[in-house]
């Protein structure tokens, strides 16, 4: 694939035309708020993982409308009675699920707790998944796939839930007597970046202990350019819908807006290690850009939150990104990060 986007330079200085709404924060307040009325009754319970050096506990909590999520925790088998670790949650690739029981417990390898999310209706490629969504939006006009699933209205779009889900995930992992709760790093890569970027915007000033955030090559960002540039991948799906549904494109720009990472990054405080590859053609680069270029720089009308940030650009990588080497990055990032 060659080097599809803007150049570099233009890339770093890149500013998407996207705009918060008016009632953003007031959206997102009440529906958190309607969220955590219900109780969080987060459970634990320990499973046989066939690892030696890993202990694993199979994870279920109440998400969205109170609708049961599931998850993994994986805890470092030789750890001292009362050790209360930094913990990394894990959102999950885009039709994937939280996987095998050990199939991904490479932050608990290195010494941290490992929560892994389940995402609601997905684990049908990739990973397995344990969660269905049973919200009745599906029963709207879609096209195939998630990404226009309850797009006649903000109330009802699928990543409404899915963002409450990854709200609800941080508390349930700050709930274990395992985990720090004022140490908590979000990280994902594609969809499960773009997770992590409406997570680090939506805990700030609502949930403590969020302390990094670490979005490889995030998905679900800058829509109305995504939309318009990008040819492989989910994104396409929406543009797929627009081109039967003609006359729906303002209004479904008009729900995307709530959803968008551009939008969701501004609120955020925590510090961030982005990554993004410049022959992506799923989340191109200038939506990765317009993301990180936007984080931490406050909502409409406010100041900067003066979160910290960098980015890791590799250039002749697709959509996988940094992959192994990112994740040495990873690791050093969190060890300067936590002394």
């Amino acid at each position: 694939m060659p080097l599809f986007d803007l150049p570099l330079a233009q890339l770093r200085s890149y500013s998407s035309d996207v705009t918060p709404p008016e009632d953003l924060g007031a959206f997102w307040d009440a529906t958190l708020e309607e969220a955590r009325a219900f109780p969080l009754n987060a459970t634990f319970e320990p499973v046989e993982n066939h690892l030696t050096v890993i202990d694993t506990f199979d994870v279920t909590f109440s998400g969205f409308g109170g609708a049961p999520v599931k998850g993994w925790l994986h805890l470092p088998a030789a750890r001292e009675d009362g050790t209360r670790l930094p913990v990394v949650v894990n959102y999950v690739g885009y039709s994937g699920g939280r996987g095998l029981v050990n199939q991904d417990t490479r932050w608990a390898q290195a010494g941290y707790a490992h929560f892994i999310m389940d995402t609601r209706g997905q684990g049908y490629g990739g990973l397995v998944g344990d969660t269905p969504d049973p919200h009745p939006s599906a029963g709207d006009v879609a096209h195939a796939g998630l990404m226009t699933r309850g797009l006649a209205s903000r109330e009802d779009y699928y990543y409404r839930r899915v963002y409450v889900d990854a709200f609800r995930a941080v508390e349930a992992a700050q709930s274990h007597p395992g985990v720090d709760p004022a140490k908590v790093v979000l990280a994902g890569v594609s969809q499960g970046g773009g997770i992590v970027v409406a997570t680090a915007g939506l805990t700030a000033g609502r949930l403590d202990g969020v302390i990094a955030a670490l979005p490889d090559v995030p998905f679900l960002q800058d829509f109305p350019r995504a939309i318009d540039i990008t040819p492989r991948g989910p994104y396409p799906e929406i543009a797929q819908f627009l081109a039967r549904h003609r006359d729906r494109y303002q209004p479904a720009l008009d729900v995307l807006n709530y959803f968008d990472g551009v939008n969701l990054a501004r609120y955020a405080t925590a510090p961030a290690l982005y990554s993004v590859a410049q022959m992506d053609d799923i989340c191109p680069p200038s939506t990765v850009f317009a993301s990180f270029n936007a984080y931490g720089s406050g909502t409409s009308g406010a100041s900067s939150t003066g979160a910290t940030k960098e980015i890791e650009v590799y250039r002749f990588n697709n959509h996988e990104g940094g992959q192994e080497h990112h994740w040495i990055r990873q690791l050093q990032y969190l060890r300067k990060l936590l002394g």
